[in-house]
């Protein structure tokens, strides 16, 4: 039986050629490709892919939220990080959202496929440079947890500095949520608080350093909810 797979990624081109590529090899299926996290969250739970390749910086919900969703509501699914970032607290926010593996997007495409087979397989999959990371901080003894500003707020918290950041209004997040925009702006207030900031334009700067959101805007025109079938 084939590995099923699903792709989430912004970039169109990336999705379809990995599509392409992975397709090709023996055993493995590509059975959607996905835009963004919360397209990724509800397609897992409607697919049931074997491993969904997630990306880390997408807009809307970030790689990271996704992972957490994905493996609290469908725990059969495995989940790869496919990423160009290698710091120190994103490589962390991953593997701590339960992610089973973290590949680096300048890895040749014979170490995706082995580690989207490794993952499947119930192992765990770090690129050599993430693996000396992990290795790195283990040496230092900086294992222990840290008091993370991304702790301190809610799921709910970390989706609503997303989007604003990626520019979203209040209404605008708020039609999004299917919430009244007096609940968003109270999220934003305790936020705010909770992270000592004064402005959007400083919770910008957070979003970004901390992984929630890509640096850019939100790129425009809709897309399906996901691409779904092989190419085969």
């Amino acid at each position: 039986m084939s590995i099923r797979v699903m792709l989430a990624d912004d970039h169109q081109m990336v999705c379809e050629g990995l599509a392409a590529l992975l397709d090709r090899e023996s055993g493995l299926q590509v059975i959607a490709q996905v835009r963004n996290g919360l397209e990724a969250v509800s397609a897992a739970h409607q697919l049931r892919p074997n491993v969904v390749v997630m990306d880390l910086m997408m807009p809307g919900l970030n790689g990271i939220e996704a992972t957490r969703q994905i493996v609290r509501g469908v725990p059969s699914t495995r989940v790869l990080c496919l990423s160009a970032h290698v710091e120190r607290h994103l490589v962390k926010a991953m593997l701590d959202a339960g992610a089973s593996g973290y590949v680096l997007k300048d890895c040749a495409f014979d170490e995706l496929a082995a580690a989207v087979r490794a993952v499947a397989g119930g192992r765990a999959y770090l690129s050599p440079a993430v693996a000396s990371l992990v290795v790195e901080e283990y040496r230092a003894g900086r294992t222990a947890p840290r008091d993370s500003a991304m702790d301190r707020l809610t799921e709910r918290e970390r989706q609503i500095v997303q989007l604003l950041a990626e520019g979203h209004s209040t209404k605008q997040i708020a039609a999004r949520l299917n919430v009244s925009a007096k609940t968003v702006a109270t999220h934003r207030e305790h936020v705010m608080g909770k992270l000592h900031l004064g402005s959007v334009a400083e919770l910008t700067k957070f979003a970004v350093r901390e992984g929630l959101t890509p640096l850019g805007p939100t790129p425009r025109g809709a897309s399906p909810a996901f691409t779904q079938g092989s190419r085969r």
